[in-house]
């Protein structure tokens, strides 16, 4: 099964940009298709790999981190050509 996920990592904390390019850089080394913006990154792949990316990178996100969150949005089926019509 192939799924969409949109996540935010937000340190709450003064020095927040490190372990953000980390855990983007962690991403980006998967080999998944990985597309990001100002506010979001974007990860498309099967269920089972996507999911286990996600729970070994956040888990080392969170230990880099004193205080933070993570928004997470996972859609049932690969967006990743999604382009808008109007």
């Amino acid at each position: 099964m192939k799924i969409s996920v949109e996540l935010t990592l937000t340190p709450l904390q003064d020095t927040f940009e490190e372990p953000i390019i980390n855990f983007i850089k962690k991403l980006r080394a998967s080999g998944l298709t990985i597309l990001e913006n100002p506010l979001s990154t974007q990860i498309y792949g099967d269920y089972d790999t996507v999911m286990q990316l996600l729970t070994s990178e956040i888990k080392n996100a969170f230990e880099l981190i004193d205080n933070g969150l993570l928004l997470l949005k996972i859609v049932k089926s690969d967006r990743s050509d999604y382009e808008p019509n109007f």
